[in-house]
C-alpha cells in the first residue's frame, strides 16, 4: 500500500488534485472530513472541545465551526489545544479506515497541515499543491470568506517554502483545471504508479 500524503495551502486547490487522483484509482480521504468526525456530537472529541472552549463554541447543539475557527485562528494557544485533541482521534479513524483497503491501494490523504503537524515520516511519498497568494485569495473569495478570513488563516498556515522542504513533488496551481487535470496524470503515471510497484525506490 503507497500511503501519500496531499498537502497546500487554504485555496491552493488541494481538493481538486484529489478528486482527480481519485477519478485515477487511487483511494482518497481528507484529514479536514475526518476532523469533522472526531467532533460529531456525541463523540468523545465533542465533549472533550466543548469542555475545553465552552458553550459560546455551540449552535443548536452542535459545533459551530465557523466560530471555532475564528477563535482558533486568532489565537494560537487554543489552535494548539484544538490540535491536541482532534489530531490523535484522526489519525485512528484513518488507521481503521485502511484496514478495509486493498494491499496494493494507493492512498491520497489530503493533509492541510502536513508541515505544522510534524507528520510527515507516516506518509511513503508527499506532495504539495501551491498557486501564487492572488490566485488563492480570489478562491477563497469565492468561496464566500471575508478578506480578514482569508489574511487570519493564511497566516496560521506554513509557509510556502516550510511546505515545500517537508515534500518530495510540487505541483504549481496558477492555470486552469485541464492543465490542472493533465499534470495529475502525469505524476500518476510517471511516480505514483511505479512507486506502487516498486515501493523500496
Amino acid at each position: 500500500m503507497l500511503i501519500v500524503a496531499l498537502t497546500g495551502g487554504i485555496g491552493s486547490g488541494k481538493s481538486h488534485v484529489a478528486k482527480y487522483f481519485h477519478q485515477l484509482g487511487s483511494y482518497v480521504f481528507d484529514a479536514d472530513q475526518l476532523a469533522r468526525i472526531a467532533i460529531e456530537r456525541g463523540s468523545k472529541g465533542f465533549d472533550e472541545v466543548v469542555t475545553t472552549f465552552g458553550d459560546q463554541i455551540l449552535k443548536d447543539g452542535d459545533i459551530d465551526r465557523r466560530k471555532l475557527g475564528e477563535i482558533i485562528f486568532s489565537d494560537p494557544t487554543a489552535k494548539s489545544k484544538l490540535e491536541a485533541i482532534v489530531h490523535p482521534e484522526v489519525q485512528r479513524l484513518f488507521e481503521e479506515a485502511k484496514k478495509s483497503l486493498p494491499m496494493d491501494a494507493i492512498v491520497i490523504y489530503e493533509i492541510p497541515l502536513l508541515a505544522e503537524s510534524n507528520s510527515r515520516s507516516r506518509f511513503d511519498y508527499a506532495i504539495t499543491v501551491e498557486s501564487d497568494v492572488e490566485t488563492r485569495t480570489s478562491r477563497l473569495k469565492e468561496r464566500g470568506l471575508a478578506s480578514h478570513e482569508i489574511v487570519g488563516r493564511m497566516a496560521a498556515q506554513a509557509s510556502r517554502e516550510d511546505r515545500v522542504s517537508h515534500c518530495d513533488l510540487v505541483i504549481e496551481n496558477n492555470g486552469d483545471e485541464d492543465a490542472l487535470l493533465r499534470r495529475v496524470e502525469e505524476i500518476w503515471q510517471s511516480v505514483l504508479l511505479p512507486l506502487a510497484k516498486n515501493p523500496s525506490k
